[in-house]
């Protein structure tokens, strides 16, 4: 059956932005990052740390958590902690964590999503590396994370 020129357009660029949907949400499952559709995520900018803190743009959270301020390096592992603030379920926006240490311009940290899961006090934040209590979220064994270069 022919198609006019307009109709067929319309069906092939629909068949091009749904693809493009796809791939971008598989990427960011992949990252366990957030898609428009609501999933988990954690969204930050390379940024000064020179008042002690650093933030978070944007995290969604499934229940109520904690941003977790970890040390990396290139091989983005999270290493020892360096901060944390606690975070409420759905969307939370500008969140700064207090640093615990001097970070120096041109270190990577990496933020990332925490539970509030195991520990033996609700809000008080019970995480130690490699520990179960409040520990780190993944989705589809993926940290949910991002990581940043102090500036």
């Amino acid at each position: 059956m022919f198609k006019p020129l307009a109709a067929r357009t319309l069906i092939t660029s629909a068949l091009l932005v749904g693809a493009a949907t796809l791939a971008t949400g598989a990427q960011a499952a992949h990252h366990g990052e957030m898609d428009e559709a609501g999933h988990l995520g954690v969204w930050a900018e390379d940024q000064s740390v020179e008042s002690g803190t650093v933030t978070a743009d944007r995290i969604v959270a499934e229940n109520n958590g904690w941003l977790v301020v970890h040390r990396t390096d290139e091989s983005h592992k999270p290493g020892r902690v360096v901060g944390h603030a606690p975070l409420k379920a759905g969307e939370n926006t500008d969140i700064a964590a207090i640093l615990t240490e001097e970070v120096s311009s041109g270190e990577h940290l990496m933020l990332m999503l925490h539970g509030e899961d195991g520990g033996m006090q609700t809000g008080i934040f019970e995480y130690t590396l490699g520990a179960s209590e409040d520990g780190p979220v993944k989705v589809d064994g993926n940290l949910v994370m991002s990581v940043i270069t102090a500036q």
